[in-house]
C-alpha cells in the first residue's frame, strides 16, 4: 500500500457460527523498523487468536478430541494446570461449549491471568509458588482423580502437536509459498508449537533451519539432563536445571512429553538461551518501534530472531513466533517503569496551551 492511499475493508464474506471458528489464520507480519538491513524479518502474531494467544489452538483441539473419543461427557468438568494462556483458551472454549472448568495455577503468575479466566467463567485454584509447575500439575491430577473430572493433559496429549501440524504449520507453509523461509525461531512451553510445526517443515521445507530458545537461567534442554517420567509421560520430579524466570508461559520445571518428540527426532537445528530481561527489552521495542504488542515470551523469541538475523546471509528470511498479547503482563516486569501519571515532558505539552489542565 502506498503512502496517502486510503485503506478500505469489505469483510471476509463469512459469518462465524461461534467464536471457536475464528481460531487460527493469524497474520505473518514484516518487521520494518527493527533488525539489520538486507534481511527479511517476520513475526507470526498469535495474539490475533480470539482469546489472545497461540494456546487457543491447543485448547479447542483438546476439548474436541475428547468429545470425539467420548472421554468428555456433556456437562463434565475439565481441569488443567496452566501458567495462564492455556487456561484462558480453555476457559473460552468451555464457556462456548458449556463445560465447567477448573484451572490450577501457581500464585507466581500474573494476577490479570487469573482474572481473565474467572471473567470467562473458570474457577482458579492457586498453588504455592515454591512447588513450581510440578505442584500445580499434581494438584490438577489430584482434583481429576478425586472428582472424576477430565484432565486436559496439555503436556502429554497428542492433541497438542496435532493441531499445530494441522493449522499453524499449514499457515506458515502457505504464507511462504514460493518464497524463501530460511529460519523459524520459537521458544517452548509444552513444546506443541515446535513439535507440530517441525513435523511439517521437516517434510515440506527441509531447508528451513529451526532455532529453539529457552530461558538463560532455566536451560533444561541445554543441561542434557532428562526428565524422569511416569507411564503416561507425566513428569515425576522437578528438573534440577530449573530456576524461576520471568518468561511466563515458557519452560516449566520439567521437560514436557510433547517436547520430548522434538528432542528425540532432532526437530531443531540450534538451541539458544535468552535472558528474561532481554525478552522484556525486545517486547518493549516491538511495541514502541513496530506497534506490535506482545508479551515477554514474544520478546524473547524476537530477541533470538535478531541474533539470527545479525549473522544470517543477506537476503535471508526469518520468522519468529510471538505467542500472545502484552495485555496479560500488566503486573510483570514488562510494565515496570511504565508510568500511570504524566511525566514532566507530558506536563510541559499540557501547559503549552491554556485549557483543560490537571490541577
Amino acid at each position: 500500500m502506498t503512502a496517502g492511499q486510503l485503506r478500505t475493508t469489505e469483510g471476509n464474506r463469512r459469518r462465524y457460527d461461534s467464536v471457536l471458528d475464528t481460531i487460527g489464520n493469524t497474520p505473518t507480519i514484516r518487521i520494518n523498523n527493527l533488525g539489520p538491513k538486507g534481511v527479511d524479518l517476520y513475526v507470526k502474531f498469535e495474539a490475533f487468536n480470539p482469546a489472545g494467544s497461540v494456546k487457543d489452538r491447543l485448547a479447542v483441539n483438546i476439548i474436541e478430541a475428547a468429545e470425539r473419543s467420548g472421554a468428555l461427557k456433556p456437562g463434565q468438568t475439565v481441569v488443567e494446570a496452566t501458567s495462564g494462556n492455556t487456561g484462558i483458551g480453555l476457559a473460552m472454549v468451555c464457556a462456548q461449549k458449556g463445560y465447567p472448568l477448573v484451572v490450577t495455577m501457581a500464585d507466581s503468575f500474573s494476577v490479570e491471568r487469573r482474572r481473565l479466566m474467572r471473567m470467562l467463567g473458570a474457577k482458579v485454584v492457586l498453588t504455592p509458588r515454591a512447588e513450581k509447575g510440578l505442584g500445580m500439575y499434581r494438584k490438577a491430577v489430584e482434583l481429576a482423580e478425586a472428582h472424576g473430572w477430565l484432565l486436559a493433559r496439555q503436556f502429554e496429549t497428542e492433541a497438542n502437536a496435532e493441531i499445530h501440524a494441522a493449522t499453524t504449520a499449514r499457515e506458515i507453509i502457505n504464507d511462504f509459498a514460493g518464497a524463501p523461509l530460511d529460519y523459524l525461531v520459537t521458544g517452548y512451553g509444552t513444546g506443541g508449537t515446535l513439535t507440530g510445526i517441525a513435523r511439517v517443515l521437516r517434510s515440506e521445507r527441509p531447508d528451513t533451519k529451526i532455532v529453539l530458545s529457552e530461558p538463560a537461567n532455566a536451560q533444561l534442554l541445554g543441561s542434557g539432563i532428562p526428565t524422569e517420567r511416569g507411564p503416561a509421560g507425566e513428569p515425576m520430579s522437578s528438573h534440577p536445571a530449573f530456576e524461576p524466570h520471568p518468561i511466563q508461559g515458557w519452560t516449566p520445571d520439567f521437560i514436557p512429553a510433547v517436547l520430548q518428540e522434538a528432542v528425540d527426532k532432532g526437530y531443531y537445528d540450534e538451541l539458544r538461551p535468552v535472558p528474561g530481561p532481554v525478552g522484556v527489552e525486545w517486547a518493549r521495542k516491538l511495541a514502541s518501534k513496530e506497534g506490535i504488542f506482545t508479551g515477554i515470551s514474544g520478546g524473547a523469541s524476537f530477541a533470538v530472531g535478531i541474533e539470527v538475523a545479525e549473522k544470517a546471509e543477506p537476503g535471508s528470511s526469518i520468522l519468529c513466533m510471538l505467542p500472545d498479547t502484552g495485555e496479560r503482563y500488566l503486573t510483570t516486569p514488562l510494565f515496570e517503569g511504565i508510568a500511570e501519571e504524566m511525566s514532566e515532558e507530558e506536563i510541559t505539552i499540557s501547559q503549552s496551551t491554556p485549557g483543560y489542565q490537571m490541577s
